[in-house]
């Protein structure tokens, strides 16, 4: 929404709070116009703190207050305040914003929503019992630019231990590598019904959230003479250009 510029100074519009229930504000560049009760509404949410009798926020040039964060989905929060329409759209940008501001019944609301029901109650429950999960994610973005100079991939090899059983085999899955082993990610074991194929479609859509570009293939060692071959092992291949 765009307003005119408001030639009022820093001190007349901090006063102004007291005295008019219309306030201008600019968060991050976009401009929004709303009542102080609307932003008061949730009187426990940090919006309605930075908007209480004595103000928590500066003004910009114009006498607007200013919130320093981006305003693209302020919009979206203003008019749950004001209607208690959920947005159709930009759930998880949403999601964000009113966690930020502490906005507690927007927060349970979009938390229902079946975009992020599924993300917050599946996916991340799920993850939460994968040992060390986001740390390997970490790993795995820190191994792959190292090797990424004057290359157009990077493959690294990943071990995927679903059970106990699994975990009990490790030592001899790793020692048929040819590979180094000490670059081999190993994630598992866990105590869910998600496969493996699930855990790796969530590796590969949480390093993709990052902006890189991945892929998984299946990776079996060679099996030499009387040796067997395990099938925990894959590919996870960055390419660069």
């Amino acid at each position: 929404m765009s307003l005119p510029d408001y030639k009022t100074t820093g001190k007349q519009a901090s006063s102004a709070i007291s005295h008019s229930p219309v306030v201008q504000l600019n968060v991050g560049g976009h401009l929004f116009s709303s009542t102080l009760s609307t932003l008061r509404k949730h009187p426990d949410s940090k919006l309605a703190e930075l908007f209480s009798i004595q103000p928590k926020v500066s003004t910009d040039a114009q006498g607007r207050f200013f919130i320093d964060r981006d305003g693209s989905h302020f919009g979206a929060v203003l008019e749950f305040l004001r209607s208690e329409k959920l947005p159709t759209e930009n759930i998880q940008q949403v999601y964000k914003e009113a966690v930020h501001y502490d906005i507690k019944p927007l927060v349970k609301r979009l938390e229902e929503t079946p975009e992020l029901f599924g993300e917050l109650v599946g996916r991340q429950q799920f993850l939460s019992r994968v040992p060390h999960y986001k740390e390997n994610i970490e790993v795995l973005i820190r191994i792959a630019r190292a090797e990424a100079v004057a290359a157009r991939q990077s493959t690294i090899l990943i071990c995927v231990l679903r059970t106990e059983e699994d975990l009990g085999l490790y030592d001899n899955a790793i020692h048929s590598l040819e590979a180094d082993k000490e670059s081999v990610v190993t994630f598992g074991p866990w105590k869910a019904a998600p496969s493996v194929r699930d855990l790796l479609d969530c590796v590969k859509m949480d390093i993709e959230s990052r902006g890189y570009k991945v892929n998984f293939e299946a990776h079996l060692p060679e099996r030499g003479f009387l040796s067997k071959r395990y099938d925990f092992f894959y590919k996870l291949t960055f390419t660069w250009w």
